[in-house]
């Protein structure tokens, strides 16, 4: 007989007082609370049974989520989805290719998900550090605001960075994101050089360079 509830996953952490669900990358329910009862525990899926529904459904609505490395998934490059091909090789070494009419091209020996993803996370690095910057010299010198350094990283929830000392960091997944976000994450982190907050003012000056700045923003919800 099928179960009523959801499968998830349950993270007892003594020190939490209170209970909380959200989503890994797959969608998978995850529950973290202190110890408490299974009964508990089901009156709280029952209580937030359409939330879940309805944010799982958003989840799997997302462009550009991690892939499991399935045949039939896709992956995002400037705002467009590309098929991934696979590829079994006598070669030991994994190659990963993209094209942009075939889309990827990922030859292998032996079917590893772990190795796969280093290759995808080192294509969007080299392409970020590829394009990134000239886009960001374009921006600094219209807005007369300059970084004093920028640099690459893979991150969970953040597009982009400044510091303090108006270094910027941003995350290289953005290579899946239109030109057009990208520009608006670009704009949005040079704007930190002179605000260092999201007030009036900040808002007002990516407005002064991007002024449909709000639509990108919102495009950029759409992605992981």
């Amino acid at each position: 007989m099928p179960s009523l509830f959801p499968a998830y996953t349950h993270i007892i952490k003594p020190k939490l007082k209170y209970i909380y669900l959200s989503f890994n990358h797959t969608g998978d329910l995850i529950i973290k609370s202190p110890k408490v009862s299974q009964r508990e525990i089901e009156k709280i899926l029952i209580k937030k049974a359409t939330w879940i529904n309805k944010s799982r459904q958003k989840l799997f609505e997302k462009k550009g989520k991690p892939i499991t490395f399935e045949e039939g998934e896709e992956l995002f490059y400037l705002g467009k989805s590309y098929p991934v091909h696979y590829r079994q090789s006598d070669q030991k070494q994994v190659s990963l290719q993209f094209d942009e009419e075939d889309g990827f091209s990922l030859a292998y020996n032996k079917f590893d998900i772990y190795i796969f993803e280093e290759f995808v996370n080192q294509f969007y690095k080299n392409e970020a550090k590829r394009l990134i910057p000239e886009i960001v010299d374009k921006y600094a010198e219209e807005m007369k605001l300059f970084p004093s350094r920028i640099s690459f990283r893979k991150a969970r929830s953040r597009w982009g960075s400044c510091s303090n000392t108006n270094a910027i960091s941003f995350n290289y997944l953005m290579m899946k994101l239109p030109l057009s976000v990208i520009a608006y994450i670009i704009i949005h982190e040079l704007a930190h050089i002179q605000h260092k907050h999201h007030q009036k003012e900040f808002w007002n000056c990516v407005k002064l360079y991007l002024p449909d700045y709000q639509e990108q923003k919102n495009e950029l919800k759409r992605y992981m």
